[in-house]
This record gives C-alpha cells, structure tokens and sequence, in this order.
C-alpha cells in the first residue's frame, strides 16, 4: 500500500482570452489581489486556432498567459476556477451576458499542466462545485512539453509550448528551493 502524503505545491497559471486589450490589465490587477504578484506575463498572441469564441465574444481576440509567484496547493484550482468565473461576469457587457473576456486557469507541475474547466468530456476528472481537471499537457525528460490527443489546438503550438517549458523551469527552482531533498 502507498504511503499517503501531502503533493508538492503547484505554479498558478492564468490564461486569459479578450478582444479588448485593456481588460488584460484589468483582469491582471483583480487575479493580483487575490493570488499575489505576477512573475510572469507573456506577450499578447493572437487567438485563432479555433472559432469557439467568435459568436460570445468580439473578433481579432488576443490571448495573454500570466503566472505567480506564490506556489498553491493543487486542491485549490477548484475555488480558483469558481472566482475566475465570478471575475469574468463583472467584464460582461453592459445590460447583456455577453463575455468580453475568458480566464482560464490551470497549474504547472514537473509532470503536467492542468487546466480546470466547468465542461465535462471523457478525459476530464470531475473535482467538485461543478469543476472538471484536465492534463492538457505532458512533461517528457529531453523534449519539454508535449500534447495529448484532447488537447487544444492554441496549446499545441510552439509559442504556447515554449511559455509552458519556461514556466516549468521557473516552477522547478522555486520548488528546488523549498524542497532540496528533490535533487
């Protein structure tokens, strides 16, 4: 029988989707309030791997990683989810439901990249609240980062693959500091 103990702390990432650049900056200064500061923010990419979003959202949508500094525990990705949902009904449109921006939220560990979603399908854990886990990517020693038959087409490209690599680097000397023994 395996030993059962705590999981190594996880990297909060936050992936965010608008049409509107400024709602990055806006969303950004909320998920600070709430998670602590940013260690990282990509540049803004364009969105257009997919149409899921052209009829609930504007057009010419700009995607933007962000990541923080302070480690979380895994378990918590399902109240992260549920307020990044919360936050996302504050940017809808005036006197409508419709959204001018998505957050989606996930965490890094050495092995995967975990994304939460409120939409059930085969490959995804159901975790409680409504919230459902999915490993959208895979750590593999000697090639970084590599993609699953379910993942999303933006998170198969090289951009994407390359942010998620220096965002696993960033996570292993932040858990190398805290856990030496890992080594």
């Amino acid at each position: 029988m395996g030993k059962v103990k705590e999981p190594l702390p996880v990297k909060l990432v936050v992936g965010m989707i608008s049409g509107e650049e400024s709602l990055f900056e806006q969303a950004e200064k909320k998920l600070t309030q709430k998670f602590g500061l940013v260690d990282f923010t990509s540049s803004l990419l364009p969105f257009n791997c997919t149409d899921y979003y052209k009829k609930k959202m504007q057009v010419n949508l700009k995607r933007k990683f962000i990541s923080f500094t302070n480690l979380i525990d895994p378990a918590r990705i399902v109240e992260i989810k549920l307020f990044t949902n919360r936050l996302e009904e504050n940017f809808f449109c005036p006197h409508s439901k419709q959204r001018r921006l998505n957050l989606d939220p996930g965490y890094i560990t050495l092995a995967k990249l975990v994304l939460a979603t409120s939409k059930n399908f085969q490959h995804r854990i159901y975790l409680g609240k409504g919230i459902y886990a999915e490993i959208t990517l895979r750590y593999k020693r000697g090639k970084g980062f590599t993609c699953w038959e379910w993942t999303y087409p933006d998170y198969r490209s090289k951009e994407y693959i390359e942010i998620f690599n220096h965002l696993r680097k960033i996570y292993c000397h932040q858990v190398l500091q805290n856990h030496p023994s890992l080594t």
